[in-house]
């Protein structure tokens, strides 16, 4: 990952950067701030400048104009927050998205945070900063040509506040739940030859010094367990497979934890039902889900969460060597049920079997949260603007909903039932572990909740959203390290004492 954000906070003063960067509404008046540091022909110059290029203030539109002369800076960049009566709504991490992508490599640059009708609150303006700094995410560790570049490349932002003291208190939150999202890229990003099962476990066992509780479990612990669904996704692969739990005790030790569950299928060929090679690269990003409860686990951790909270990601690589699993075979589940196997390219939803029945049966929490990129029928459904939602809870699935709304990690329920349910009957089994195209995301979530008894739970399948990130205002990256604001923000309005 490449560090292309230098960021600080000052107070309103004499602006110092290359770039300074103001805020207008539609009516295209600058704030009492802002023209102050812009200089008293800056708003001529807007005035002019907008009329002749069209610029209307619109949400995050933006206009680069050459600085008025003895300005003390050389360009001005105008972005628009759109009417007044829309600012309950305005999305101030997708503005600081936009703000970086209008900023230039190697340059300075001051962004006054203030809006026409009064400043900007501090937790707004850390909002604004996470979007700085998702936007400013870059994973080029492997390009040669780019090494060494990173410090002279990076664009150094200073934030120029009412509040400064207040502004650094809310950033350190930010800060966190950037730090997260990025941790969450990086392993989405890597390649599946670095990043196997073994490793991303080392990966996660570094949060301890966040001072998140580490355990890793080898294939000898699985076994003695019983983790034999999970065991027999990786059977064919030459890297053992590995299952981490991480610990964060932000609320006491008698408090309920939350618990978050990821599917780390850290590469998927398909096995014995082998994929089709156009595309088969992609699968390195079958592991998003186990990324996202890692990333979110850093953020809890880094921000100090006053909750309890539990991740356990499962992690395999699929493999189809003369070990592999079979069609045909049947396995036995951690909680008992055996499983007949349709097709070993549904292989997540093994992976989960165990592990929530695990999480569920060991740590008793107060919900249970999974993540997988689990079909590639959700995408059918749902395309990449949403992730798929199923739940055995309706307060759970609408806490999930709103936080979605509140970070633009949208989410939508699907449905669950008895119908569904019996697609999933074997002739030879408890269940099967395909039943076929028809209603394929309703029917792994079916297979799923057999392994969930009455924890209220939730399953997010991200297969459109966690991987083949489409470029937006705050991320340019393959791997978009989805659902760590959505989660992080579950608990910070619901779950922390």
């Amino acid at each position: 990952m490449s560090q292309r954000l230098k960021l600080e906070v000052k107070a309103f003063h004499a602006v110092e950067g290359q770039d300074l960067v103001v805020l207008v509404s539609d009516r295209l008046l600058l704030p009492e701030a802002a023209a102050a540091a812009a200089g008293e022909a800056a708003q001529t110059l807007l005035t002019r400048s907008a009329a002749a290029e069209r610029f209307k203030g619109k949400v995050r539109a933006a206009l680069t104009l050459p600085a008025p002369e003895q300005a003390g800076y050389e360009r001005l960049i105008v972005v628009g927050v759109g009417p007044q009566d829309e600012r309950d709504t305005l999305d101030f991490v997708r503005l600081g998205g936009a703000i970086a992508g209008r900023l230039g490599a190697g340059r300075t640059a001051e962004i006054v945070l203030a809006l026409p009708e009064g400043t900007i609150a501090a937790r707004q303006a850390a909002e604004l900063a996470l979007g700085l700094r998702l936007r400013s995410y870059a994973f080029d560790r492997y390009k040669t040509k780019s090494k060494d570049k990173d410090e002279e490349g990076a664009v150094a932002v200073t934030l120029r506040s009412e509040d400064p003291a207040g502004l650094k208190r809310a950033l350190k939150q930010a800060e966190a739940v950037a730090g997260g999202v990025l941790l969450a890229r990086d392993l989405v990003n890597e390649p599946p030859n670095v990043l196997y099962p073994e490793e991303f476990a080392d990966r996660a066992a570094k949060l301890k010094k966040l001072d998140v509780e580490i355990e890793i479990l080898d294939e000898k612990d699985l076994k003695k367990i019983g983790m034999r669904a999970l065991l027999g996704v990786g059977q064919g692969s030459r890297r053992e497979s590995r299952v981490a739990i991480m610990r964060w005790n932000g609320a006491g030790k008698d408090a309920e934890p939350v618990a978050f569950v990821g599917k780390g299928v850290t590469f998927d060929t398909g096995g014995i039902s082998l994929k089709p090679g156009a595309g088969m690269e992609d699968m390195k990003g079958d592991m998003a889900g186990a990324a996202c409860v890692v990333g979110l686990m850093h953020a809890l951790a880094a921000r100090k969460a006053k909750v309890n909270a539990i991740g356990v990601i499962g992690l395999v690589e699929n493999m189809p060597d003369g070990n592999a699993q079979r069609p045909g075979d049947i396995v036995a589940s951690l909680s008992g049920q055996t499983i007949e196997i349709i097709n070993t390219d549904a292989e997540g939803r093994l992976v989960l079997a165990d592990v929530l029945w695990y999480t569920q049966e060991r740590f008793k929490p107060r919900f249970m949260i999974n993540l997988a990129t689990l079909t590639g029928a959700i995408m059918v459904a749902l395309g990449q603007e949403n992730a798929g939602l199923f739940s055995n809870s309706d307060e759970l699935a609408e806490r999930l909903s709103a936080a979605g709304t509140a970070t633009g990690e949208t989410v939508w329920r699907l449905p669950l039932g008895k119908g569904y349910d019996k697609m999933i009957d074997s002739k030879f089994a408890d269940m099967k572990n395909s039943a076929g195209r028809y209603a394929g995301s309703i029917t792994a979530a079916q297979f799923l909740q057999r392994h969930v008894n009455d924890t209220p739970w939730a399953h997010l399948d991200i297969a459109g959203t966690g991987m083949a990130a489409k470029d937006s205002e705050i991320n340019r990256s393959w791997g978009p390290g989805w659902g760590v604001r959505l989660l992080d923000r579950l608990v910070a309005d619901n779950y922390e004492s």
